[in-house]
């Protein structure tokens, strides 16, 4: 199983990005999935979940509004369409595959399978 996002970059303050997520080696309409991010000496967050067709979708109030998290089944490949980028949103963005369910999308524990990151950076 491998999940490589990509995306990540430098960016000012207030302008927009947009992450990916390709998925192999799962059947990906089977998995919701989640975007998590994690600051320098901070500990790893929810960012994003969307559920398994796209029909439910969930964010912490830090991003609600800003973020969208979309997903393409025929691609296996989720998004993450970032706006009004804060400098606090600085962090290595992570992707993650949990099997079927979407309850509790928001606790790491729950997910089976993580990418490796990017990093996103945002100027003041």
């Amino acid at each position: 199983v491998q999940l490589q996002a990509s995306g990540g970059g430098l960016v000012q303050a207030g302008g927009s990005l947009r992450l990916s997520c390709a998925a192999s080696g799962i059947t990906f309409s089977s998995y919701t999935m989640g975007w998590f991010r994690q600051a320098p000496g901070k500990e790893r967050e929810f960012v994003a979940s969307i559920s398994r067709y796209g029909g439910i979708t969930d964010y912490p109030d830090s991003v609600k509004g800003r973020f969208t998290a979309s997903r393409d089944n025929a691609k296996n490949t989720v998004y993450l369409q970032m706006n009004s980028l804060k400098p606090e949103d600085t962090a290595v963005y992570y992707c993650a595959a949990r099997f079927l369910s979407y309850s509790g999308t928001s606790e790491i524990e729950r997910y089976n399978y993580w990418g490796l990151g990017t990093l996103v950076t945002v100027s003041s």
